[in-house]
């Protein structure tokens, strides 16, 4: 059956390396140095750097999602919203 389940092009290749990074490297991060503990933000509710990083990823889904709704192609402007979403939520929520 192999991969061929799947049409494997560059970017879709590279989205799931993206998670996969994302997962060793909050893991890396996790080990040297832990930080567990929940933080409470503007949301006011207590969450932890995995539930951070999430929110960050199902929120980008959505981001990406509406802009090819309403733009369609290049996603450039979806992948700097996303980071900008990224970097609010890991201060602030």
């Amino acid at each position: 059956m192999g991969l061929s389940w799947m049409a494997w092009t560059g970017p879709t290749a590279a989205f799931f390396l993206f998670i996969l990074g994302c997962l060793v490297g909050m893991g890396i991060w996790e080990k040297y140095s832990p930080g567990g503990n929940p933080r409470r933000g503007i949301l006011r509710i207590d969450t932890t750097r995995g539930d951070r990083l999430f929110t960050t990823l199902v929120g980008s889904a959505f981001i990406f999602m509406a802009w090819l709704w309403a733009f369609s192609t290049p996603l450039w402007g979806g992948l700097i919203i996303s980071i900008g979403w990224g970097l609010f939520v890991f201060k602030w929520v």
